[in-house]
């Protein structure tokens, strides 16, 4: 980027700046009580991001039957909304009120309502939630990754695990709770399965062949990755399965990062991760999520927090599983809190800049260019074909960007090099290059930038990096 001249940086927008947006960021755990929300509203509000996803907490809400205090996800919900962001809920975990074991694991997390007498229970506590936030909460995710393990894990061995069966059960739990959640609130949108990437083709068409696809609007996907590279054709995939049954069913990636350390626990944990490889995972990721042509999608996560997914309720050792998701980093208490000053991490910086470049119904473009493969004296090579990532974009001005990066492994590799580009209906002095990943803004070095005539730009040896830059023209 030195080659450059640098003639700003993009104005960063916080959430109530943005009407409207699909760029998302999660916010979850706090039935769990794992960070202070208070210390974290004002920063992820200056992120820019709009969709922000919580938990319900049944267990948090519900303790006495048919009693429900909903006093802290109204503060939660409400300090969203105050500064312009939307809060969208995930209902789940169990209740030991209504299944035995759900007493054991804490937050009751995987235990879902098993038997008529839990599952009315369950029925009840979603119409009362819906009724409760109708107005204020217009989309309802119904469970968290069902498929890995609709009964709880340490129930059911993977001897045991029938994933049919499951995928059954799981169906008619959903179809139950969205006729609950429509009958308070017609508008509401419904999201179903909230899948994690593993076993999810055969899980989504078992639910789907049960009649699940004529009960939600939505259907939500988790995908954590480090081979980013394979993510378009993943999602491609979910879309086409979801078309031959409902064509309608929009999707909504709900859940994708990176850590930031390789000691964290939970997804893609052991991997050589950095603070500048999580950067680069979240605009890779995030930007091909947005040309999948998603609803939106939503970074994990705010916070550095403990995971807590196996933990056992009286021993404190299996839930202090620190996970460092986080664009803010944390420092945690003897009970895995996350305390400290919730610092940015380079990731937060990117995430803010996509944010205010892709506010608004950002749509995938096809933007006349040609790959060039030119001379270059910065690699003392020609360009060759490298494995660059390059995708078009209609923002919501109406002015358009080219992104690209080369998708080289982010744990092994890190790469600079150049690439060239041919552009149909532009002029040079329209033509500005912008950093994602902090936002600065360059005009291109006479010697880059040639005009063709005929309305075609020629760019040369530009910086191509293994984090996405984006072309700003008209």
């Amino acid at each position: 980027m030195e080659r450059l001249k640098k003639i700003g940086t993009l104005p960063k927008l916080a959430s109530n700046e943005i009407e409207y947006s699909k760029i998302g960021i999660g916010f979850e755990k706090l039935d769990r009580d794992v960070f202070d929300p208070e210390k974290a509203y004002d920063k992820v509000a200056a992120i820019g991001v709009k969709k922000v996803r919580i938990q319900s907490g049944w267990l948090k809400t519900e303790r006495e039957r048919g009693v429900y205090d909903f006093e802290w996800l109204d503060k939660i919900v409400d300090n969203l909304r105050s500064r312009g962001m939307e809060p969208w809920i995930c209902l789940c975990y169990g209740n030991p009120l209504y299944t035995d074991f759900a007493a054991k694991i804490f937050g009751a997390v995987k235990c879902p309502p098993m038997g008529d007498d839990a599952r009315q229970g369950w029925v009840n506590y979603v119409t009362a939630i819906t009724e409760h936030f109708k107005g204020r909460v217009e989309f309802w995710e119904i469970w968290n990754e069902p498929e890995l393990g609709w009964k709880h894990y340490f129930e059911e061995t993977k001897a045991d695990y029938d994933m049919t069966q499951n995928a059954r059960e799981y169906a008619q739990f959903a179809i139950d709770t969205s006729k609950a959640i429509k009958a308070v609130d017609p508008d509401a949108k419904v999201v179903g399965f909230a899948l994690a990437h593993t076993r999810a083709p055969y899980f989504v068409n078992t639910a789907l062949r049960a009649g699940l696809g004529d009960y939600i609007d939505y259907i939500s996907f988790h995908l954590y990755s480090a081979a980013d590279w394979q993510r378009e054709d993943i999602i491609r995939a979910l879309r086409s399965l979801v078309d031959m049954y409902n064509p309608k069913i929009g999707l909504i990636q709900g859940e994708g990062g990176a850590q930031s350390r390789s000691d964290g626990n939970g997804a893609v944990k052991g991997f050589a991760w950095t603070p500048e490889k999580q950067m680069k995972i979240l605009l890779r990721t995030l930007v091909t999520d947005l040309h999948s042509g998603v609803e939106f999608t939503s970074y994990f996560s705010t916070m550095d927090m403990i995971e807590a997914l196996y933990g056992v309720v009286g021993d404190k050792s299996t839930y202090l599983d620190f996970g460092y998701f986080g664009v803010l980093g944390a420092d945690f208490d003897e009970d895995g809190v996350a305390t400290g000053e919730y610092k940015p991490k380079p990731s937060y910086y990117a995430l803010q800049t996509l944010a205010t470049l892709f506010k608004g119904n950002v749509k995938p473009a096809n933007i006349p260019y040609y790959r060039a493969y030119n001379p270059s004296r910065r690699i003392n090579a020609t360009e060759e074909d490298e494995q660059a990532k390059i995708y078009g974009f209609e923002l919501d001005d109406g002015s358009h960007a080219l992104v690209y990066w080369n998708a080289t492994p982010v744990l092994t590799t890190t790469y600079e090099g150049t690439i060239s580009f041919a552009l149909c209906g532009q002029k040079p002095e329209d033509i500005k290059l912008c950093d994602l990943r902090n936002g600065d803004i360059y005009t291109l070095r006479e010697d880059m930038l040639e005009d063709a005539g005929e309305d075609i730009v020629r760019l040369k040896n530009l910086p191509l990096l293994d984090a996405p830059l984006a072309i700003l023209m008209k």
